[in-house]
């Protein structure tokens, strides 16, 4: 961390994670250290909002990193708040100018929910993501052939084209894994998801067979929730991310039929942790879960 004169952190983009995060955790970099900025030079988000031709509302989107920055607005914020260091100032500036390049999820805008965006962003910057599926094999664990009839099933009135589309989205996400520095993945997946046929009988042999070897992968950790186990409290999937850089929060995402919850604050974050510290705790083993993978696989 570089320290300003204002006693805050500046965010270091400089590691190979922070560089693959991409603009989604930038703006949230941005905009949380606009934040502190602000905060550290007792001026309030009405007399900010007004400095930039805005309104307050404007600077809460902009702090929380929900809209992209004009380089003219950050320049004048910074002057608003004393930061007169022109090193300073470049950094962060360079920085918003880089959190507004598109992420290359931008081009399936089409086939990609509003209340999903986010998420792809988060995803893609997340150090550790811990996951729990009820239903289906989660996406980043899919086949191809699972990932289409999983798509296909819950859209069947979409034309091929969009299904293709949809598809090439999920498996494009999935190249987080063969980075350089990927994200730790440890997903529990209910033994129902494994033993519910999702197209022909090869597609889920191959999709079992698939993950048994992402389990053999030193950054993925698999668990199974056995019928054994009850059913947990909970319900539905469950998603939580975590980044390496210190300024950012954890995010809960719970995904609905038609919409999705982003979690963020802290007290809200902690039952989610338990129950998933509590899914650990209940399901097989890494190695006892890929015994009984197998096992489903033979009876396929």
């Amino acid at each position: 961390m570089r320290v300003d004169r204002a006693g805050t952190d500046l965010p270091d983009v400089s590691g190979l994670a922070s560089q693959q995060a991409g603009p989604t955790i930038l703006r949230i970099l941005v905009g949380a250290h606009l934040r502190r900025l602000r905060e550290a030079s007792g001026i309030s988000r009405e007399r900010a909002g007004y400095a930039i031709r805005g309104s307050h509302s404007k600077i809460s989107r902009l702090e929380l990193g929900r809209s992209s920055f004009k380089l003219r607005d950050i320049a004048d914020l910074l002057s608003l708040y004393g930061i007169r260091d022109e090193t300073e100032r470049a950094g962060l500036l360079a920085m918003a100018e880089q959190s507004n390049t598109p992420g290359w999820w931008d081009e399936y805008k089409d086939v990609t929910p509003e209340w999903f965006e986010p998420y792809l962003g988060l995803e893609q910057g997340a150090s550790v993501i811990r996951g729990y599926d009820v239903q289906f094999v989660p996406g980043l664990l899919q086949t191809e052939h699972y990932a289409r009839s999983v798509i296909r099933l819950g859209h069947p009135e979409l034309p091929t084209a969009q299904i293709e589309r949809r598809v090439t989205l999920r498996m494009r996400r999935q190249r987080i894994l063969d980075r350089v520095v990927p994200p730790k993945l440890w997903m529990i997946v209910d033994e129902g998801a494994l033993r519910r046929q999702i197209g022909d009988p090869a597609t889920m042999r191959d999709q079992l067979r698939h993950l048994t070897e992402m389990a053999a992968q030193s950054q993925v950790t698999l668990q199974v929730m056995p019928f054994a186990a009850g059913h947990p409290l909970g319900g539905g999937p469950i998603t939580l991310l975590r980044f390496a850089e210190d300024e950012l929060d954890d995010v809960v995402y719970l995904e609905q039929l038609a919409h999705a919850i982003y979690v963020t604050k802290a007290a809200e974050l902690a039952p989610y942790w338990h129950f998933m510290n509590q899914l650990g705790v209940c399901a097989l083993p890494p190695d006892e879960s890929v015994e009984i993978i197998e096992r489903i696989m033979d009876e396929t």
